[in-house]
């Protein structure tokens, strides 16, 4: 089962669940039931419970994050379904890069969920100055790693921010305003400030002793996870500040996969750091804890809950789950028009994308296999199961009368038999059914029966990304092999022995890596996990970027969202971002 911190997070709401964030700089406090700083720390759980209080926030806010970040990309869409998900077109505007300032509720969302975050771990943080380790039997170490944690959730906030916004305040305390800036400052002050945070966190955090030991730290910051942060800081600092920062960026990912800030190792198999015991899983270098019995956001609302069909419960067996019903709003890009003929888009056709190398272990159909274990990725074709009686059944769309065949193709095909075609050849967001895209499970969904359904914890970091960042600064400097062979590292896991000299890259294998296959590789192993939106920015993709049912933006002002209506009203010294109306 899953580390004490669950139980602290899920404990301390009464400490500083009063933060919020009006106006985004405007932090003044409100207290319930007269618990306030001066007599809530009492004991050294009171210390801790208050620490991680804003972890529980954080783990909730990676929908907002997780919504923007995968439906303005080209691997996951929200078609319509036989009248459900237009929503009155608010994903298509996703899809389209067509949001604006007044109906952008997931940029509001991940805009006022980052600075409550950050409200909080500063009202933390100035209580921690305030209060003596000895007196609450730590020794300074370990107070200083406590103050450490809330400090690199900060910065956490504060890269999604700069990564989403560009331009935002900088609020750093709580309990004096004056501190804090008035308006945005300037892109280069917030990643200034994320570096130098991470940098100084890096000193005062605890590190991960031996492999095997991820549980007893799961859910902290260590060196290793601040060390990541700054390699996602620098990886995309071109981006972020116009400034060439790979150098950087390699050097803190070498000294990771050196065991600098301890030792960590890439899985056997692909889907070890999703699953229900992912908690002990040395390629993890920092998750969120979750159980079912407490908090576990990424099989709630706008996540990976609705990553299948809306009765895939039937299949699944899961109907007993306490994350309820399915819903089945995300799907892949498709591959095929409604012909049967291959699309040749560059960008998207992620199911086509992993289909290019022979044997994926993830393109098998997923399938749970009982005792808590499953293979595959991919929900397509008829879901057969045994109903309550014996009865072979498949899987029925929601209010229609018909079977679904899941296809890697949109459009309306109800009840057609699987060679058949329709004749309407319109493809695109506003005319799916339930057949229409691949779904897909990146968190394993157990059956009822199955004793560890719904453990996974979330995992936000963990090795492959170092790898690939890694890999991707020696590609960018003119060392294509060496960056090969990182890739391989992770990339042989996926398939079978007797298939890896033709799907490695050069010269273990016989793939070419080029700066395509790059982008490629990195939609393959990080598909789905809320990142790929800024790799086709980083790429000079995103913007300019055709895939199904996408043409190019007019200009680059989409590859940051807009300041909403009620942020703008809510602070009247906010500008709005360049190419938005105000």
């Amino acid at each position: 089962m899953k580390t004490k911190l669950i139980k602290y997070i899920a404990g301390c709401v009464v400490a500083v669940g009063a933060v919020a964030s009006a106006g985004c700089t405007d932090l003044d406090e409100t207290l319930y039931d007269q618990v306030g700083t001066q007599n809530y720390y009492n004991t050294k759980s009171d210390v801790v419970r208050a620490v991680f209080r804003p972890f529980e926030h954080a783990f909730w806010s990676i929908q907002s994050r997780h919504v923007l970040n995968e439906l303005s990309a080209d691997q996951l869409i929200t078609p319509s379904r036989d009248g459900w998900w237009d929503d009155g077109g608010k994903w298509r505007k996703l899809h389209y890069h067509q949001w604006n300032v007044e109906d952008g509720g997931d940029a509001q969302t991940e805009w006022n969920g980052c600075f409550q975050g950050i409200g909080q771990c500063n009202y933390v943080i100035e209580d921690m100055e305030k209060l003596s380790a000895e007196k609450f039997g730590f020794s300074q170490a370990e107070f200083n790693n406590l103050a450490a944690q809330c400090r690199t959730l900060r910065a956490w906030f504060y890269l999604r921010l700069l990564d989403a916004f560009r331009n935002v305040p900088l609020a750093v305390s709580f309990n004096d305003v004056s501190k804090n800036s008035v308006g945005q400052v300037e892109p280069k002050v917030i990643f200034d400030f994320i570096e130098s945070e991470l940098k100084d966190c890096i000193e005062l955090l605890g590190q991960k002793e031996s492999l095997g030991s991820q549980a007893g730290i799961q859910g902290q910051w260590t060196k290793a996870s601040a060390a990541a942060l700054l390699v996602r800081l620098y990886l995309n600092a071109e981006v972020y500040v116009g400034e060439d920062h790979y150098a950087d960026c390699a050097q803190y990912a070498q000294n990771i996969l050196e065991g600098k800030y301890g030792p960590y190792q890439i899985a056997d198999t692909w889907d070890a750091p999703f699953d229900w015991n992912n908690d002990t899983c040395d390629e993890v270098i920092f998750g969120f804890p979750a159980d079912q019995g407490y908090s576990y956001w990424q099989y709630q609302g706008d996540t990976y809950w609705w990553t299948v069909p809306a009765r895939a419960r039937y299949y699944l067996n899961d109907s007993k789950c306490k994350a309820g019903d399915h819903n089945c709003k995300y799907a892949c890009s498709p591959s095929y028009d409604l012909s049967g003929n291959l699309y040749d888009f560059e960008l998207g056709m992620p199911v086509q994308n992993f289909r290019k190398y022979e044997g994926d272990y993830r393109m098998k159909l997923y399938k749970n296999l009982g005792n808590s274990k499953r293979e595959g990725m991919f929900f397509f074709g008829y879901l057969e199961y045994v109903d309550d009686n014996g009865a072979k059944r498949r899987v029925r769309a929601p209010e229609r009368s018909y079977d679904l065949y899941i296809r890697d193709a949109v459009g309306n095909f109800q009840d057609m038999a699987p060679d058949k075609w329709p004749s309407d050849k319109t493809s695109n967001l506003t005319n799916g059914d339930h057949n229409s895209g691949y779904h897909f499970a990146k968190y394993p969904f157990y059956s009822d029966t199955d004793e560890h359904q719904m453990e996974s914890d979330y995992t936000e970091i963990r090795l492959p990304e170092i790898i690939y960042s890694l890999a991707e600064c020696k590609l960018r400097a003119g060392k294509k092999a060496e960056a090969a062979r990182l890739l391989n590292r992770v990339r042989r896991r996926n398939y079978p022995a007797e298939n890896l000299q033709k799907v490695l890259y050069q010269p273990e294998g016989s793939v070419e890596l080029t700066e395509k296959e790059m982008l490629d590789e990195w939609g393959r192993e990080f598909f789905a996990e809320g990142r790929r939106r800024i790799d086709l920015i980083r790429f000079g993709k995103f913007y300019n970027g055709t895939w199904w049912d996408k043409t190019p933006d007019n200009d680059s002002h989409t590859i940051i969202f807009p300041i909403m209506r009620p942020i703008l009203d809510a602070n009247k010294n906010l500008k709005q971002n360049p190419g938005y109306n105000s």
